[in-house]
């Protein structure tokens, strides 16, 4: 069983890197077109370096795993602006995509919580679609959209999930083929269980990114032994490794928000099944210390007996 782990967005090791600083619509509009647009320009600027800067940083540390940024581009999908965010970087963009081939990285996206399919407003649906085509398009601008994946939830119940996965599988139609192949859907926390999610990835060919941290607050009735060999076969036709989301809840008051760092002991069961079925995975880390969190918890695992640590940030358990 081979592990690789990662962790999302800022490395927090590294001095001012964020790769998501952004500017209003309203302050847009107070600077006025034309020096608004500079101010756009100039922050997705930063935001590009940035992410080089944190990609340089994965490569040092043999980090394999990362997701980006939404938030690269201020406003890009403002129905205001929608402005051509490639053209003007690029260069940035093709150095960004070519570093992550040449490391052989897998990268991904996770669009924000109102990109969803459920509702039963039209303009909710086309928002989605839209903020789903412009993540493509970085991928394309990249040239990394043949093998790099966007990560939603189902949506909302709105009272009735019967009736949402309903609109889920009529809704999904409007994106297009394309995009929707390069989708994958994640477990809910309160909403959709794990084997909720995993019967619409089978019904639309879909990956799960499974979320354990979720699962453990909102688990459903079917065992996870039973549940995680038939993820893994939801991803068997991309020819890579399930992705499995991991953090620890910050208390048990506060069991659903994610603890700094990652407590070993909560997911022992899991990686014990893992190695029971022996699947391979990659590992998102999403504790709050981002990339600290995932160094610390690779040493912690590292220490398992059996494990052994290939490199920065891999390891198997034979």
């Amino acid at each position: 069983m081979i592990i690789r782990f990662g962790y999302v967005s800022t490395a927090t090791s590294l001095w001012e890197s964020s790769p998501a600083r952004t500017v209003t619509f309203k302050r847009f509009q107070e600077l006025g077109s034309k020096q608004g647009f500079t101010k756009v320009l100039e922050i997705t600027r930063q935001n590009l370096n940035n992410t080089l800067r944190t990609l340089y940083y994965n490569a040092a540390h043999e980090i394999s795993v990362y997701r980006l940024s939404s938030s690269i581009v201020p406003l890009a999908t403002h129905p205001e602006l929608l402005w051509d965010f490639v053209t003007p970087f690029k260069e940035e963009w093709q150095e960004i995509g070519d570093w992550i081939k040449r490391h052989n990285m897998r990268v991904s996206f996770h669009p924000n919580q109102f990109t969803l399919f459920t509702s039963d407003k039209p303009h909710i649906t086309a928002n989605a679609v839209r903020d789903l085509e412009y993540h493509y398009r970085m991928f394309e601008a990249m040239g990394i959209h043949g093998h790099s994946y966007m990560n939603i939830h189902i949506g909302g119940a709105y009272g009735d999930k019967q009736g949402a996965l309903g609109r889920f599988g009529e809704n999904i139609k409007q994106l297009p083929e394309h995009i929707k192949r390069k989708m994958t859907l994640e477990n809910d926390d309160k909403t959709y269980t794990t084997e909720e999610t995993l019967r619409v990835c089978q019904s639309e060919t879909v990956p799960l990114a499974f979320d354990y941290h979720h699962h453990m607050a909102n688990p459903g009735t079917v065992p996870l032994e039973l549940l995680l060999p038939e993820i893994a076969l939801t991803w068997a036709h991309t020819g890579i490794p399930l992705k499995i989301h991991i953090s620890s809840p910050k208390s048990e008051k506060e069991y659903r928000s994610h603890a700094d760092l990652v407590d070993l002991d909560f997911i022992m069961p899991l990686l014990r099944l893992m190695k029971e079925l022996q699947l391979d995975a990659d590992f998102m880390v999403e504790a709050k210390s981002k990339d600290k969190a995932m160094l610390k918890l690779i040493e912690d695992v590292a220490k398992i007996r059996g494990v052994k640590r290939l490199n920065g940030g891999t390891v198997e358990w034979r």
